[in-house]
């Protein structure tokens, strides 16, 4: 297959790779484990992501408390009676300060899956206790925001590089009703312009060095748009929201759907950033150490950073739990790593390498580039150029045949990586005009 790279459009410049740290980070408890799952996936050995989305819980009381998964459970810094205790959540911030050390991370997000319990309308942050209704309580907003920007700037003042605050995820999904199982609140798309509205006034009257992130819708079929044109109707919101953020859910087999939406950004979205911040496979249909979870992983990574046209690109969670089902006998966890409760044992999901693929050999100022191409007999493949002029292609084979790329462009000693069912990040070099993409293998190719 010939591919078109000598005059190859750029599209984007890559702001990065990175994962959250919901809700994994709290439960490791010794600090030499925190500091080799901080080198896994910050470390420059490991897989050198620069984005780090902490997870500001909203507390809970134990009698109060509706989910049952002890992962669930998040502390907040806040206590009932509107005070704070810095020493809550203490492995968390461990863990994020162990991650910091690596020196790679540039993007530090603090995001809310719920506000506070005591803003909530169900004194619960796990929704409403009907579907489809904000808990939010419509006379907390502005204590809501004064909140969490007063964590933040207690981080800043700590030395936390704390960048962007996210109010509000994934604000169209039904959170709440008989059947909770973690932190969420729902917003209707004026609640949504509202409460970033309170943020922005609050913003405003400190004068801090804050920025805005968000809506983080949950997909970008339904409401992703209407919510970006009532933030943008907002001339205070504009002024803080420097990155308008999406997750990338409910399209993975509609690439022109993605084309589409791409395109859309492109005419509209104004702010300084444009994420991809959370996806995983749902439902997870793959075995965690199968290499089709990776595949697809890989092949989701660059639609959203070439069709989509994303900065960035950033995966659910970085751990989670072993999956116990008495199923088949296999997990299908949705982290790059995957750990029992306590830590007391993880490893590296295959998935891992398909981030590893793209974030080891696509630095921040990389380039995307347009050739023209979309999957085509299992085989999907994107380019990007480095800021040293180097030209990586990343190839991600799902078919049970060899497949063939041919650039228009003359190499000599190019690098191959290549990661398979049996072998994983095995690197090669290679001279010729043809590169062979083996069955069901993940190909980082670097000219």
């Amino acid at each position: 297959m010939k591919i078109n790279l000598s005059s190859a459009k750029k599209i984007k410049t890559i702001k990065g790779f990175g994962g959250s740290a919901a809700w994994w980070s709290p439960q490791i408890k010794d600090e030499n484990t925190a500091k080799d799952v901080a080198n896994l996936l910050y470390g420059s050995d490991g897989l050198k992501m620069n984005i780090y989305r902490y997870n500001v819980g909203g507390g809970y009381e134990n009698d109060n408390l509706r989910m049952s998964n002890p992962w669930r459970k998040v502390e907040s810094f806040m206590e009932k009676d509107g005070s704070y205790n810095w020493n809550n959540d203490r492995y968390g911030v461990a863990m994020m300060k162990a991650a910091l050390d690596t020196g790679n991370i540039d993007t530090l997000v603090f995001f809310v899956n719920s506000p506070h319990f005591t803003h909530t309308v169900s004194g619960q942050t796990s929704g409403g206790f009907t579907e489809h209704f904000s808990n939010l309580d419509k006379n907390k907003y502005a204590d809501f925001a004064k909140y969490l920007i007063d964590i933040a700037e207690h981080f800043i003042d700590n030395g936390y590089p704390v960048k962007y605050i996210s109010p509000i995820n994934e604000p169209q999904w039904k959170w709440g009703g008989d059947h909770v199982w973690q932190e969420g609140c729902h917003y209707e798309p004026q609640e949504v312009k509202d409460c970033f509205h309170a943020f922005a006034e609050e913003l405003e009257k400190r004068k801090s060095s804050l920025l805005l992130y968000g809506p983080e819708s949950g997909n970008i079929s339904d409401l992703t748009k209407e919510y970006y044109n009532l933030l943008s109707s907002d001339e205070l919101i504009m002024k803080y929201l420097d990155v308008f953020a999406y997750h990338s859910y409910g399209s993975d087999n509609d690439v022109d759907n993605k084309i589409q939406f791409g395109k859309w950004a492109e005419e509209n979205v104004k702010t300084p950033r444009f994420d991809m911040s959370e996806w995983c496979e749902l439902p997870c249909k793959n075995d965690t150490k199968s290499i089709d979870s990776a595949l697809i992983m890989a092949r989701i990574i660059g639609e959203d950073l070439i069709y989509s046209k994303a900065d960035s690109w950033t995966a659910w969670v970085c751990a989670n739990q072993w999956d116990n089902a008495e199923r088949d006998g296999k997990c299908y966890s949705d982290g790059l790593l995957v750990a029992r409760d306590d830590f007391s044992d993880y490893y590296k999901a295959m998935r891992y390498y398909a981030v590893a693929h793209y974030s080891k050999y696509i630095p921040v100022g990389s380039v995307s580039l347009d050739i023209g191409f979309s999957t085509s007999r299992g085989l999907s493949l994107f380019a990007f150029k480095t800021n040293e002029d180097k030209t990586v292609l990343v190839a991600s084979n799902n078919s049970n045949a060899k497949r063939v790329i041919e650039p228009d462009i003359c190499f000599d000693g190019a690098k191959v990586i290549l990661t398979t069912q049996d072998f994983q990040l095995k690197e090669e070099h290679f001279s010729g005009k043809k590169i062979s993409v083996a069955p069901k293998s993940l190909v980082t190719v670097i000219i």
